[in-house]
């Protein structure tokens, strides 16, 4: 998580790790091909080797892209955008964001996209002005709760139990 300067949140959806674990075991292959003397790997291992240091980058840079949340601004002008989608922050039934407890809408559309919930991300439920419900996928719902009923006006935490239920 990262408040900006200007009260903003971002939630990033990835890491790099996947891709900094696979990229020494790479050098260390090609480090181990110029110490050892004798046959060479093949030139289909070299560019399987590549390939699948490719794929995973492209899965590091895709889980960032898609999945990181972020609250801009406050009031009217400010917005919700995870991956793609955006929510203006006017559209958020506030009433149902401070009712918020804890849970889980069973059926509701995940913000960004996707069939279901990325994995060791938490759903929070929000609730639309046009009545549909969705769920925001966080690693931290309590701090993606006190981000929004700030920049949505309010006072965190003015739901009974709500700070403290989100996390857990």
């Amino acid at each position: 998580m990262t408040v900006g300067s200007r009260g903003g949140y971002t939630e990033l959806g990835g890491t790099w790790r996947p891709f900094w674990i696979v990229a020494p075991a790479v050098l260390l292959f090609g480090v181990l091909e110029l110490v050892f003397p004798g046959r060479d790997l093949p030139g289909a291992i070299w560019a399987a080797l590549a390939v699948v240091l490719g794929i995973v980058a492209a899965g590091c840079l895709s889980s960032r892209r898609i999945w990181t949340v972020r609250v801009e601004g406050s009031g009217a002008d400010g917005a919700l955008t995870v991956g793609r989608e955006r929510v203006p922050l006017a559209d958020i039934d506030v009433d149902h964001l401070r009712a918020v407890d804890a849970g889980v809408d069973a059926g509701a559309p995940v913000l960004g996209g996707g069939w279901s919930l990325p994995r060791g991300r938490t759903g929070l439920p929000l609730k639309l002005a046009d009545g549909r419900t969705v769920l925001v996928p966080t690693e931290n719902p309590a701090a993606l709760y006190e981000a929004l009923t700030t920049a949505v006006g309010g006072t965190p935490g003015t739901a009974g139990g709500a700070e403290g239920t989100l996390g857990s």
